[in-house]
């Protein structure tokens, strides 16, 4: 019997093109029908915190086009010529070749084409990202595999204090951008050199992918995505990981990041404490003005859920439980996470300070999430976080709903960011202007 699911939280591995996206002067090209690309941008670049665009996102991917001509007599003559003409008119230092279902079901090897430009002297990669592969969480980890194996030279040399940092996915998240800027701010309070291939400035986008074989060590923060990614480096260039698989939320996750990550680089520790301890000095700074609020009204919700991919449910709840107090009730974690890292993932929820354990559900199906909340019951007004998806949820439950993971379609996302401890502020901004906007 057919199954299907509603308001799923992702989409197919042909999204990953928008990791490509992310890199400055990186294009990517598209061997698919048009209609993938366009509905593909419109729910990460459009409708998940008015993304956009920008250079080569958008209308503007080159892209084959294949329709029932090509599914006949194969593609590959039409993708060599958008190739060629891309080459022509598109100014950037690196082409990524990603395919879709129709050409991975014909055998169209786009991987031979991409060998052809490449002897020709052309900065092209290709990778086979067909959407029945699995999820675009998949589909980066093979953007990034690809771009190990047919890009990334070894550099001969280790550069001491170079780190690079692999994290939330690209427009998936919609507060990637504002992420990966406050993890550099944090690595380099350390003394650590941080190499961020993703966003924009003159040290990322093929700059700092061109170094990363030369770095001291890889950084994974993530529960999961990219793990194959920083092995992958490992034996390919010796470059070891620290993987950390939290998001750093709030004094006391980011605290114990500083630590784990100035003990891995070995850094004093008695630096990485001066850091924390000035940190967290003008974290409270604003914690203690706010109090009078925060505490003596005693408006802020007693108990939370979350609705989000594996980065957030877990990052968000060890700030909510331990740093803010509230207490959590159903974790659900939408990013389809394989079986193989679930039960590492929950483990994670049940080792909160004070002993305090979370109950998780791996589940994609949004409806399928909704029915098992509206089963509970709840004796005051939860938080729910999770996506644009759940606000009609959150009216019957009487829940303060705040969109913090995918589609976040009715926010729009520059550079906020909850991570670290100024994220961690606004994390409580948004929290309690809900509750002051339903107060008064």
């Amino acid at each position: 019997m057919s199954e299907f699911i509603e308001q799923i939280r992702y989409v197919c591995a042909l999204g990953s093109y928008h990791s490509v996206l992310a890199i400055e002067r990186a294009v990517p090209i598209l061997h698919a029908g048009g209609g993938c690309g366009q509905k593909l941008a419109r729910t990460l670049g459009l409708s998940n915190g008015c993304q956009g665009s920008g250079y080569t996102g958008g209308h503007s991917i080159p892209c084959s086009n294949i329709g029932e001509k090509e599914v006949v007599f194969g593609g590959e003559n039409k993708l060599r010529e958008v190739v060629g003409n891309a080459l022509k008119v598109m100014d950037a230092d690196l082409f990524v070749i990603l395919t879709a279902c129709t050409s991975d079901i014909i055998g169209d090897d786009a991987l031979e084409i991409a060998r052809r430009f490449q002897k020709d002297g052309y900065p092209l990669v290709a990778v086979e990202t067909g959407g029945f592969k699995g999820t675009n969480f998949f589909g980066h980890e093979l953007v990034l595999d690809a771009l190990i194996e047919q890009y990334l030279k070894p550099a001969g040399h280790t550069e001491p204090g170079l780190v690079n940092v692999w994290s939330v996915v690209p427009y998936q998240d919609p507060f990637w951008m504002g992420t990966y800027n406050e993890i550099e701010k944090l690595l380099s309070l350390l003394g650590l050199t941080p190499n961020i291939i993703f966003g924009p400035g003159p040290k990322r986008g093929i700059a700092a992918l061109r170094k990363a074989p030369a770095a001291q060590f890889n950084l994974l923060i993530s529960p999961w995505v990219g793990l194959s990614n920083v092995k992958r480096l490992e034996d390919k260039f010796g470059t070891p990981y620290l993987h950390y698989p939290s998001l750093p939320i709030g004094p006391s996750e980011t605290g114990r990041f500083l630590r784990a990550v100035a003990e891995y680089a070995g850094i004093e520790a008695k630096r990485a404490d001066k850091v924390i301890k000035n940190l967290e000095a003008q974290y409270f700074y604003f914690i203690d003005r706010a109090s009078d609020s925060l505490l003596e009204t005693r408006l802020m919700p007693r108990r939370f859920l979350t609705v989000a991919d594996s980065f957030y449910a877990l990052g968000l709840a060890r700030f909510l439980i331990e740093d803010m107090g509230l207490l959590p009730e159903t974790q659900y974690i939408t990013d389809g996470a394989p079986p193989k890292y679930q039960q590492a993932l929950a483990d994670e929820f049940k080792n909160f300070a004070g002993g305090i354990k979370a109950e998780v559900k791996f589940l994609s199906d949004g409806g399928e999430i909704h029915e098992d909340i509206r089963r509970k019951s709840f004796r005051a007004r939860p938080l729910l976080l999770g996506s644009a998806w759940d606000r009609v949820l959150a009216q019957e439950i009487n829940a303060y709903q705040l969109s913090v993971s995918t589609p976040v379609s009715n926010r729009m996302v520059l550079d906020r960011s909850y991570v670290g401890y100024s994220g961690a502020l606004r994390l409580v901004e948004d929290i309690y202007t809900l509750v002051l906007e339903d107060y008064q």
